[in-house]
């Protein structure tokens, strides 16, 4: 079956769920009006999303081990990003080794790209495209592909999505869909067959362990204000190496991360409480700030509105709706 969609978002929460084969969490850095699109294409074995995000922000993104996933971004003029402390730049590509948990920073607004086939099906195409069967890496990989086969996934790709966006009809024809999966698993192999890892930026595990043993420690704390010294003695770590491992992946220290996902998760609760019912005062205390002058100072330099604006927030306002195409139709093996 070929499945797309585009979909507009104007909150972080909707826009991180939509997304597919992974668990993905946003945190927004900066002040702003977020908005963000995402197109998904599946065809008959090959996933394709592409998406756009207007603030600086986090993500922790959870890929599914069922699929071998690789990410570019999208256009030649597109600011880097960080990936757990790899710069990633246009005309490279992030190879994901199974199931790996990531950190992503961007410093602006970020166009990015992803296509993913079942584990079998990359062995198997590789076999067929490249002569040898291609594996997901055991480490996340940056590798940069030949120029002309890393620009011809980028057109196919692109092309995909603009179909999905103005021509949905078009993409769901059987024999379209079957000719341009075939284009786009070819280009994709060609790229992974021919690229030569960046080496300096392969991913470092033991700094990775630890930022993970930090996010773990965090969601069973996440109702409770923690202090470095105690988050340190949790995971076994002195505060420097915590420090500077918080900073290669997050791109800040531990104790501002902290504070930046329970603004976060205040702020969801805020948007999705019942203004009858639920208080400014509760909602901050649940998630540890007992300075509520300062809280409010807070969540309004970063989310530009008060508490209590988020509290009474009409629920129709985290999604707009009226961007939304979707087809469904057979595919037709010869």
């Amino acid at each position: 079956m070929v499945q797309s969609q585009v979909i507009a978002f104007s909150d972080p929460m909707a826009y991180q769920a939509a997304v597919r084969a992974a668990d993905v969490e946003i945190l927004v850095k900066s002040k702003g009006h977020f908005h963000a699109e995402l197109t998904r294409i599946d065809l008959d074995r090959l996933w394709i999303q592409r998406g756009f995000d207007s603030l600086p922000r986090i993500v922790r993104a959870a890929n599914d081990p069922k699929r071998s996933p690789i990410l570019f971004l999208d256009g030649v003029d597109q600011s880097s990003l960080l990936l757990s402390g790899m710069e990633v730049s246009a005309g490279e590509m992030v190879v994901y080794s199974p199931g790996a948990i990531n950190h992503q920073q961007t410093s602006g607004p970020c166009r990015w790209a992803t296509m993913s086939l079942t584990p079998e099906d990359l062995a198997a195409a590789g076999k067929a495209i490249a002569g040898r069967e291609l594996t997901a890496p055991s480490d996340t990989l940056v590798v940069r592909p030949p120029p002309a086969a890393m620009a011809r996934l980028m057109a196919l790709h692109g092309a995909a999505c603009h179909l999905a966006k103005g021509a949905p009809e078009t993409l769901a024809h059987p024999r379209v869909a079957k000719a341009l999966e075939q284009d786009l698993v070819h280009a994709m192999i060609a790229c992974l067959a021919g690229g030569a890892s960046t080496g300096s930026k392969s991913c470092g595990r033991a700094h990775a362990k630890v930022v993970a043993r930090f996010e773990d420690f965090l969601a069973a704390k996440r109702y409770e204000p923690v202090y470095l010294a105690e988050i340190c003695a949790a995971i076994g770590v002195s505060e420097r190496t915590l420090r500077t491992c918080c900073q290669e992946h997050l791109g800040m220290g531990p104790v501002h991360y902290l504070w930046l996902r329970r603004m976060h998760l205040a702020r969801r609760a805020l948007l999705r409480g019942d203004a009858i019912t639920t208080t400014v005062t509760k909602v901050a205390t649940d998630f540890g700030f007992w300075e509520l002058g300062r809280f409010s100072v807070e969540y309004r330099a970063l989310f530009g509105e008060s508490p209590s604006v988020s509290l009474h927030r009409p629920p129709d306002g985290l999604l707009d709706r009226n961007r939304t195409w979707s087809v469904t139709l057979p595919i037709l093996h010869s």
